[in-house]
């Protein structure tokens, strides 16, 4: 007779082993939250930190009637502009665009930029602000005499209105967050109905033959290619193949910011293949795991297929469809690769309008800063990916709140 319960000799040795497991994977926990936190400390200490800023212009002296320079009007923003600037200049500003259609910001960002031109001789890490301020106050008056130290925040309202600028004093994200709210817009615009539709097709109509199996297994193969691929793709069909209708030229939008079918409707378009077969199979999953029973209980009561898929298994379907199309989402907005196959700017001082402009996004802004040898444009880098997860972050809480609510009401 067999032994069982607590006499069973191995039922020592399998608790043993469940501990042992257990705190692997505690460990593995333990692991990953100090790398992330290790991530997040060294993105907040480059986003934060004492400078040493040179003005070329005292902002103080730019004042009109009393009222500060950052409090200007529009009009009196040019104004200053027209007179601390050649007449050659202000003609290229105006044709690069006319003040008229800018904005305050915009013209803010020139006055900054060409009459104030501050410049960030140094910069110092939190770390370093906190624990060693006054070495750090010792050692800026001793190289930048003539500099102000301040404590400056890279990540700022103004960092998120002011455009690109060549000096890092003056840039901002406001161009890259627009082109890849664009992008992310067409991309999950076009790729969500259509990776739905497929997996409907696949689960509830397509018959198991060699055809079908074959679609299944290159939708699940196309999954996992690399990236730089599906950006070759996109240059092949969308920026050269299909030029007349992504560079607007097709329907008559062409205009200054368009250049050869780059734009934001060539890179959502090609993000929506990226994303597709991870929408279709996530997609799919979500409707294998509605009951068969809630199927035949529609059948019998006289419902067709369609009436069954729509008003039963796609509303008890739509949570995990849902979380799938999360993730689908990070992984585009973080996506790099094929959008510089496509033909995304490093340096774009225009928004984009429309889905016929020029764009840049945010992971390529960041990765162009890493690039740059001063230690400003790390701060910058540092900032922008704060507000990368920020808006990451944004978008998938919308899907978790939309997911949560359809699971609530089915």
């Amino acid at each position: 007779m067999t032994q069982t319960g607590p006499f069973n000799p191995q039922t020592a040795r399998r608790h043993r082993v469940g501990r042992v497991w257990s705190a692997l994977f505690l460990g593995a926990i333990i692991i990953a939250i100090i790398a992330l936190g290790a991530l997040l400390y060294n993105i907040i200490d480059e986003s934060f930190g004492l400078a040493a800023i040179e003005n070329r212009v005292d902002p103080d002296s730019l004042a009109i009637e009393g009222v500060p320079l950052e409090d200007l009007s529009k009009e009196q923003l040019t104004e200053i502009l027209a007179a601390h600037v050649s007449a050659g200049l202000l003609r290229r500003f105006e044709n690069d665009q006319p003040f008229a259609e800018r904005d305050r910001a915009s013209v803010y960002a020139l006055v900054l930029e060409r009459v104030v031109e501050p410049q960030i001789q140094a910069t110092w890490s939190l770390t370093d602000s906190l624990f060693r301020r006054e070495q750090v106050l010792t050692e800026a008056a001793e190289k930048y005499p003539q500099a102000k130290v301040e404590f400056r925040s890279w990540l700022t309202p103004t960092f998120l209105r002011m455009p690109q600028s060549s000096k890092p004093e003056l840039a901002g994200v406001r161009t890259a967050v627009l082109g890849s709210l664009w992008t992310i817009f067409i991309t999950i615009a076009l790729a969500f109905p259509i990776g739905v539709g497929a997996a409907i097709y696949l689960e509830e109509y397509a018959a198991d033959n060699l055809v079908n199996r074959i679609i299944q297994t290159n939708i699940n193969n196309l999954a996992g290619v690399p990236s730089i691929i599906y950006g070759m793709l996109g240059l092949a069909i969308f920026v050269r193949g299909l030029e007349p209708l992504t560079s607007g030229a097709m329907l008559g939008v062409v205009d200054a910011t368009t250049a050869n079918g780059r734009t934001v409707l060539s890179a959502g378009l090609t993000l929506a293949l990226l994303i597709l077969p991870l929408l279709i199979i996530n997609a799919q999953e979500a409707i294998k795991a509605v009951s068969n029973s809630l199927r035949e209980a529609s059948y019998g009561l006289g419902a067709t297929r369609w009436q069954t898929i729509w008003y039963h298994v796609l509303p008890n379907a739509l949570p995990g469809i849902l979380t799938g199309t999360i993730l689908a989402i990070s992984r585009a907005i973080g996506e790099t690769a094929p959008l510089v196959v496509v033909g995304a700017s490093a340096f774009v001082a225009l928004d984009p309008s429309g889905p016929f402009s020029k764009f840049t996004t945010l992971p390529i802004q960041i990765y162009q800063w890493t690039t740059r040898p001063q230690d400003q444009y790390r701060s910058l880098a540092a900032a922008a990916i704060l507000v990368l997860l920020v808006l990451l972050l944004s978008l998938n809480a919308t899907a978790v709140l939309l997911r949560n609510r359809y699971s609530r009401s089915v």
